[in-house]
């Protein structure tokens, strides 16, 4: 209602108010009670008058500032980038922003009192989005308390927004619905990034717990911060073990200062290092790691150090074989080159000097120990030749308790002199395999020889022969002699390597030469003034006949 209506409507209602009255009045008879009615209705006019003109002025105002604060509640609400809408307790809509408009597309659309499933009829596009919200609006009304929920809303080229939508229920006094607020911000970038994030997290978490090798983080501090499940497969030790303790406490004595020197140079100079590392298997055998060690970088500082660990234990072993092999064929080619043009200049020797000795009694002693030198090196040339000589073996079955009976009894006469005793243990009667006596002899002799020399007057050499799984049986000689320092362990079995006064350092080559054509394993424990115990393992059954040659030598555990 204008202005110029109240206008006309007051003049109208005052003009019947002042007739009408006077009309009324001006019926009774003459009388003092007149006047008094005239300033009555007078009073009463004014009074009427006045208090409409006050509702109206006090409703202005009220309607200019609702109308002011409907304006703010606009203008906040399309400033706005998430998609409000407020509805009734119908569910019919009663304002909602520009945004949640074109998004929709109902931007010129009368969308006020009208429900989601008829504002459908205007947006083919979102008609099925439309009506789902009156479904999950009701879920609300049920829930009578606050509600999130993810919504996706398809959009016309193909792609999808993702809203995180909140909706409010509001309730009368009496229960009854009041009204329902909806708030939706669109969450299409953080899921698109929380997305990366999640795939980012599975690829780091799959090449941290699946990575072939051991991978380690460390902190500024030195603290092992965690360890993927390879490092229980390469040393046998549990992860919870080690995470949390300090690496310099971990690290052996002799390789603790240059790694942590290593360690340190990574977290000052930001660049990888790389280092070998020598630890122990949770059993007791060596391992070699192949480490590196990489600074990690969070805004632009260094956090700590993430490192991979590759073990290379196999690689370093067949390296050494190889070197060995290659020793080998060099002393099975200088063998083959002169062992043959000695051993006819000696046999001419050994025959002259045998004569001298009939024909000179005088000089008997002396001839006698020219005679054993001969013997000495036609004892090395033999061995020359069994290195340099390929053989065909020809594999019988014997009774490995026989055979070492044999040598035992063979070496009593030298343990009596150096008054030391063996001690044969077996646990069966019978210890059938397939092998090469002769060859398991000379291995044997070679060994326990080596024991009872290497033992002290009164002491005692022990055999223990048993039968062990996977059709193998074990040959154990130990002695508690002089022992043998770490530093000699390593190079047992390279040719001419003794530290006898007149040993070849050819024995133990052929020993190792033996067990691998047998397909078995030798393995020396010892320990300086402690004594020496060597492990032989053989197979009770040769599947093929092995060609012995240099390059095949094979050193296990040496």
């Amino acid at each position: 209602m204008n202005r110029k209506k109240l206008l006309y409507i007051y003049i109208i209602a005052s003009i019947f108010w002042i007739f009408g009255t006077n009309y009324l009045i001006y019926q009774f008879e003459p009388s003092p009670l007149i006047h008094f009615l005239e300033r009555a209705k007078e009073v009463l006019y004014v009074i009427v008058t006045g208090w409409l003109f006050f509702f109206f002025i006090n409703k202005k105002e009220e309607l200019n500032a609702s109308k002011e604060e409907e304006k703010r509640l606009s203008t906040l609400i399309n400033s706005m980038v998430d998609f409000v809408n407020f509805k009734d307790g119908e569910g019919r809509w009663i304002e909602a922003n520009e945004f949640g408009l074109k998004l929709f597309q109902l931007e010129n659309v009368d969308y006020k009192g009208k429900k989601d499933s008829e504002l459908a009829e205007y947006s083919e596009f979102y008609a099925d989005a439309l009506r789902f919200c009156e479904v999950s609006d009701e879920k609300a009304w049920e829930n009578r308390d606050i509600t999130r929920i993810e919504e996706v809303i398809p959009l016309p080229d193909g792609t999808v927004k993702t809203f995180d939508t909140i909706k409010v229920p509001l309730f009368h006094s009496d229960g009854s619905r009041k009204g329902l607020v909806i708030i939706g911000r669109d969450i299409t970038e953080r899921k698109h990034v929380e997305k990366l994030l999640e795939e980012s997290q599975q690829q780091y978490k799959s090449l941290f717990e699946y990575n072939p090798n051991i991978v380690y983080m460390i902190d500024l501090d030195g603290i092992i911060t965690n360890l993927n499940p390879q490092f229980k497969e390469v040393t046998g030790f549990e992860s919870d073990k080690f995470i949390g303790k300090n690496v310099k406490d971990l690290l052996p004595i002799d390789q603790k200062e240059h790694i942590l020197k290593l360690i340190s140079n990574v977290i000052s100079d930001k660049k990888p290092q790389k280092f070998e590392l020598n630890v122990h298997h949770k059993n007791g055998d060596p391992i070699t790691l192949q480490c590196t060690a990489l600074p990690t970088i969070v805004n632009g500082k260094i956090a700590g150090i993430i490192g991979y660990g590759k073990d290379i234990t196999e690689i370093r072993k067949t390296e050494e074989r190889l070197r060995r092999a290659e020793k080998l064929s060099v002393v099975g080619e200088l063998s083959a080159s002169v062992a043959h043009e000695i051993r006819n200049p000696l046999t001419s020797l050994k025959g002259f000097v045998q004569l001298l000795q009939i024909e000179d009694e005088k000089h008997r002693y002396y001839y006698q120990i020219m005679l054993d030198e001969l013997n000495r090196i036609n004892h090395i040339v033999g061995e020359l030749l069994l290195l340099a000589k390929p053989q065909k073996i020809k594999f019988t079955k014997a009774d490995l308790r026989n055979i070492l009976s044999d040598v035992i009894s063979l070496l009593k006469t030298e343990a009596s002199l150096h008054n030391v005793e063996i001690d044969f243990v077996l646990q069966d009667n019978e210890y059938m395999i397939e092998c090469e006596p002769n060859q398991l002899k000379q291995l044997f002799i070679n060994i326990i020889k080596n024991a009872i020399e290497a033992s002290s007057s009164g002491d005692s050499v022990s055999v223990f022969l048993t039968k062990k799984e996977n059709e193998k049986v074990s040959i154990t000689v130990k002695d508690y002699g002089c022992g043998i320092s770490k530093e000699r362990l390593k190079k047992l079995g390279e040719p001419f390597y003794s530290s006898k006064e007149k040993g070849t350092g050819l024995g133990l080559t052929v020993s190792y030469k033996i067990v691998q054509s047998h397909n078995g394993t030798i393995q020396f424990n010892s320990e300086k003034n402690k004594g020496t115990e060597v492990n032989i393992e053989l197979p009770t059954r040769i599947e093929n006949t092995v060609e012995q040659t240099p390059e095949a030598i094979k050193d296990i555990g040496a």
